[in-house]
């Protein structure tokens, strides 16, 4: 019961960290970011059917997960103002380098 009501509560902060990190900085390092957590929680699940501590890395792995996306969100953020602000365009830079974390989220 209480994994089931912990992924209840995690899950609207999931899809608005994701939403905003595709909408704002890069479509496939958040999708990818999207499954690895869907995955994390299904670890998560099942891991507390087990002893309690099998569930905790499932649970640290999906917190760095959830603060990736968030870094995404704020990169794509700070993009929009600089490009209102001062006219300088760092998507390309955002992007790539998003693209080139996202695979280190595989490392447990």
């Amino acid at each position: 019961f209480h994994s089931s009501q912990n992924c209840g509560h995690a899950y609207p902060t999931f899809l608005a960290v994701l939403w905003c990190a595709s909408l704002l900085c890069s479509q496939a390092p958040a999708a990818f970011a999207g499954l690895m957590y869907l995955f994390v929680r299904q670890k998560y699940f099942v891991g507390y059917l087990g002893e309690r501590t099998q569930s905790t890395p499932g649970y640290l792995f999906g917190k760095r997960i959830i603060l990736f996306l968030f870094l995404m969100s704020v990169a794509g953020i700070l993009n929009y103002y600089l490009v209102f602000f001062f006219g300088s365009d760092f998507e390309m830079h955002i992007k790539t380098i998003t693209s080139a974390i996202s695979p280190l989220l595989l490392i447990p």
